[in-house]
């Protein structure tokens, strides 16, 4: 849409534009400071209306994260039916705001609008160090790419619309979509990451898409290393794909390569849409363990593919 639009966002100041498929923007405001802002809202994924406003909110989060920034005020976007009551709005709201809280930031206000079906996110400010960017492109051959949390939202998500789980059997995915990625943004910072993206609506698939240029870099994808959420591969195999996983599927099928042997069930992943969800990470490999130190968990992230030097843009799935 924006190619329809006389768009001359030429001005020097503007770090990160809409030029490339970055999470943000960024605006210079001075040599040693940066102004990243992002906005992101949508449906409700689960049924608890606080879990929904975690959720929403660390999802919003998760852009100003993904540059390497810190986020400062976050604006409320609200569209609600009146009929559904105020108490409802006041837990979205209330989850929403212990995650802005949690991230440091600051809630300055929002705008609400009555609407037939419920929507919550936010409109975030961050900072950033203008010489310490995360950028989705960045990587080069032999790096590794390395994922901050497991998959399955969109399929676990459509699953409890259409009551084959309870609330209560995807908890694990709950508390990992309401995760922030602020301990896995500063990690990255500190291990000097080249390149960095967070998982959302596009799939595992589209974003790793979004790290490689028009030319010169593939990315090698290891299927049997995703990490997934419980019960994810039930549910796929019991057909529980969203229909945005056959969109993205039918926008990347193009630019994927699967090997011999690889289960339809690892193609339904890879092209699930996410809801905040963790993020992808380009390392050197002597980088490898100074972001697991950084990181200090008992269970690391999974190195799920690599890098490798191509004259196509395409993204090998292999065993």
């Amino acid at each position: 849409m924006l190619r329809l639009l006389p768009l001359d966002e030429s001005r020097e100041e503007i770090l990160v534009g809409l030029e490339t498929p970055d999470d943000a923007g960024i605006f210079l405001l001075d040599h040693k400071l940066g102004l990243v802002q992002t906005v992101d809202f949508f449906t409700p994924i689960v049924d608890d209306p606080f879990r929904f406003g975690q959720i929403a909110s660390a999802n919003a989060l998760s852009d100003i994260y993904a540059m390497g920034g810190t986020p400062l005020t976050a604006m409320n976007i609200v569209c609600f039916p009146c009929t559904l009551g105020m108490d409802m709005l006041a837990k979205i709201l209330q989850g929403g705001l212990e995650k802005i809280r949690e991230a440091g930031a600051t809630l300055l206000g929002g705008h609400t609008v009555d609407d037939e079906e419920p929507k919550y996110g936010l409109a975030v400010t961050g900072r950033v160090d203008p010489d310490k960017i995360l950028k989705s492109l960045g990587a080069v051959p032999g790096d590794l790419l390395v994922l901050t949390k497991p998959l399955g939202t969109g399929i676990l998500s459509t699953a409890l619309k259409g009551d084959f789980i309870a609330e209560a059997d995807m908890d694990a995915a709950v508390a990992g979509m309401a995760e922030l990625n602020r301990d896995a943004s500063r990690s990255a910072l500190a291990a000097g990451a080249r390149a960095c993206t967070d998982v959302t609506g596009f799939g595992l698939a589209g974003h790793i898409m979004n790290m490689l240029p028009e030319h010169g870099l593939a990315c090698r994808v290891y299927p049997e290393r995703l990490p997934l959420y419980p019960r994810t591969r039930e549910m796929a195999d019991q057909g529980m794909l969203p229909a945005g996983a056959f969109k993205n599927r039918d926008f990347l099928t193009g630019s994927m390569a699967f090997g011999n042997k690889i289960e339809t069930f690892y193609m339904d992943i890879l092209f699930d849409p996410q809801t905040s969800g963790g993020l992808l990470i380009a390392l050197a490999p002597d980088a490898l363990d100074a972001f697991y130190k950084e990181l200090g968990r008992s269970e690391q992230p999974e190195v799920i593919g690599e890098f490798f030097e191509s004259s196509a843009r395409l993204i090998e799935v292999v065993k």
